[in-house]
């Protein structure tokens, strides 16, 4: 992996203060720094694949019901509430 330099301008008395933090955790300020940056790319990673996966999971439902395939209200509501009523059983003999 070849390195890149990376320079940036940030206030004086939060480089001391980072610098004295990082120096307390036995890190240098560059590899807290890459840490970091290694995290955020990630976390975005993360959340641009869970938009995908999001994406795709609506499409489903939306083509599904394009053909016809809903499920009626009612039926949700049925089939909840007697989920909802096992639940409970189960609380009540524990």
């Amino acid at each position: 992996m070849t390195e890149a330099t990376f320079t940036f301008r940030v206030d004086e008395q939060l480089k001391s203060a980072f610098a004295t933090a990082a120096k307390s955790k036995d890190r240098t300020g560059a590899q807290l720094l890459r840490d970091f940056m290694r995290e955020y790319v990630q976390r975005q990673q993360q959340m641009e694949d869970h938009d995908i996966w999001f994406r795709q999971q609506v499409q489903r439902g939306v083509d599904a019901a394009n053909v016809g395939q809903l499920i009626s209200g009612a039926d949700v509501e049925a089939q909840f509430a007697h989920r909802r009523a096992a639940t409970q059983r189960r609380l009540d003999t524990e």
